[in-house]
């Protein structure tokens, strides 16, 4: 008896097709820096022959007056160029102040990590939540679980569909609901994570070549960010209750929940050792922050909040408060034993950014070679100029961003990566018409995020695609993008419209 002929694909299907084909032939991150960074030197020799220039008023820090200045470009093939690539290298790596900041956040970051902490806390929220509320602490601890990188894909979705299932609801939807949380809300939290100190130092890196004075902190978006979490938590809860499990109707697979999800006593010690090590962090910092002429307030004005040691020094906050209450975690639930197995976690998390360090070391370059060339600076103004020209509001510059962010992310899934190509174009071409530094990395926030769960370029999606064949045998790539395309496409109009009217009323973007 012959095989009934496969199910045509749907137009949806050969969509993704194409992109997995396009998608796997895009070269390696490092790879397509190093082609951009060809591409500079070649394209500043180009402009520096035609003798490319751009007038335009700029602040002067030297004379503190606002001055007609002239730019011109300059080619990296000369021998002043030359010079500057070969004997540039290891101090622009070591300018690249992203590599110091996560660094020092994977010290803590990686104990927590190690020692089982950010799993136990996640699996402890999901135990505990109300059948009622479910959803939305799901939604909620998958968005904040960007704290800790890969933790959220690697134990919350997999927990949110055994959770669904557990309580007699459809496990892919539960998939589903992890999945959305984690990947389309990334770049937003109520924590300052590691990535944040990333983003700040390339948009610190654009905002001088404008403004050399000017610069954001760590905290630049944190209202928008927890107002952020706040709505899209909601919106993909609402999502998930109203669209994804109406549509897929009742469970009727033979999966059966795997064993007992309950803390055992030894987790339950580590998460009561781990409060005691916040609240001890906590008072440590308190004591350093809160009496008056405390080291971490501002030496002169004695200011807590702004341009003060408190607010430059988060990241070392941060760290500290993932490395003590990782390590009393540890002990308490004894998968560490001392300081040696203290130890051999860092290691073991700053040995697995290796490759983000490589990445950086060749993006540090790139940004270098990009500046030297002033090319940054012609694209600036010159769109600058065409876009007064058209008379275009902010709210409408900010919008084209997020679309084109939405466009490339399919492509480009690096929000580190994308961010150092855009943030020295639009940073400072947003600046010049008006529009605040911290406006331009919300905006890259909303457009980053979204697609990150329909992209096959997502490192984890295929382990998604996995997770749902557990569950749902015929399941594959049509079938997670199904489920995921309606939150891509509702985070997109809500979250987009939400930046503009947070733009439009004037909000502050952070403190």
């Amino acid at each position: 008896m012959s095989e009934a002929p496969a199910a045509p694909k749907t137009a949806m299907q050969k969509i993704l097709d194409t992109v997995e084909r396009v998608g796997n032939r895009v070269p390696h991150p490092v790879m397509i820096f190093v082609y951009l960074i060809a591409i500079v030197i070649v394209l500043s020799a180009i402009l520096a022959a035609f003798g490319a220039h751009v007038a335009y008023q700029a602040y002067n820090p030297a004379t503190g007056d606002i001055e007609a200045m002239r730019t011109d470009a300059r080619s990296l093939l000369t021998a002043a160029g030359i010079r500057f690539m070969f004997t540039g290298v290891v101090q622009n790596f070591m300018n690249f102040n992203a590599v110091g900041v996560i660094i020092v956040a994977m010290v803590g970051v990686g104990v927590a990590e190690e020692a089982g902490l950010v799993k136990a806390l996640i699996r402890k929220l999901v135990i505990v939540a109300p059948a009622w509320a479910l959803t939305y602490i799901l939604t909620f601890v998958g968005i904040v679980s960007s704290i800790a990188a890969d933790a959220g894909y690697l134990v919350l979705i997999p927990l949110a569909a055994a959770a669904f299932i557990s309580v007699g609801r459809h496990p892919l939807a539960g998939l589903a609901v992890g999945f959305a949380s984690v990947a389309s809300a990334f770049l937003v939290n109520i924590l300052i994570v590691p990535t944040d100190g990333i983003l700040t130092e390339i948009t610190n890196d654009a905002i001088r070549l404008v403004s050399p004075t000017l610069s954001i902190d760590l905290a630049a978006n944190v209202w928008f960010s927890i107002a952020s979490v706040a709505m899209l938590t909601v919106l993909i809860a609402v999502i998930t209750e109203r669209v994804i499990e109406p549509r897929l109707g009742a469970y009727t697979g033979d999966y059966e929940v795997p064993g007992e999800n309950r803390l055992s006593e030894d987790e339950y010690r580590g998460l009561r050792y781990a409060l005691y090590g916040l609240l001890a962090v906590v008072a440590f910092l308190c004591l350093l922050t809160l009496p008056p002429g405390a080291p971490l307030r501002h030496p002169e004005t004695g200011a807590i909040i702004g341009n003060s040691p408190f607010m430059t020094s988060l990241i070392v906050s941060i760290a500290l408060i993932f490395l003590v209450c990782g390590a009393a975690y540890g002990i308490g639930a004894k998968t560490m034993k001392g300081t040696n197995d203290v130890i051999a976690a860092i290691q073991k998390a700053i040995g697995a950014l290796s490759g983000l360090i490589l990445l950086l070391l060749v993006i540090s370059q790139f940004i270098a070679f990009f500046n030297y060339s002033n090319m940054a600076t012609l694209a600036a103004v010159s769109l600058a100029e065409v876009l007064q020209r058209a008379n275009l509001d902010a709210l409408w510059l900010l919008m084209g961003f997020v679309v084109v962010t939405f466009i490339l992310d399919l492509i480009i899934t690096g929000a580190i990566a994308k961010w150092a190509i855009f943030a020295p174009i639009f940073v400072p071409l947003l600046m010049q018409l008006g529009v605040s530094p911290e406006a331009v990395l919300a905006a890259y926030r909303v457009g980053d995020s979204p697609m990150n769960s329909i992209t096959p370029l997502n490192a984890y999606f295929a382990m998604i695609v996995t997770f749902a064949i557990k569950y749902q045998k015929e399941a594959g790539i049509g079938t997670v993008i199904a489920l995921m395309l309606p939150y891509v496409i509702w985070i997109s109009i809500v979250w987009t419209v939400f930046l503009a009217g947070w733009h439009l009323l004037g909000l502050p973007w952070g403190i």
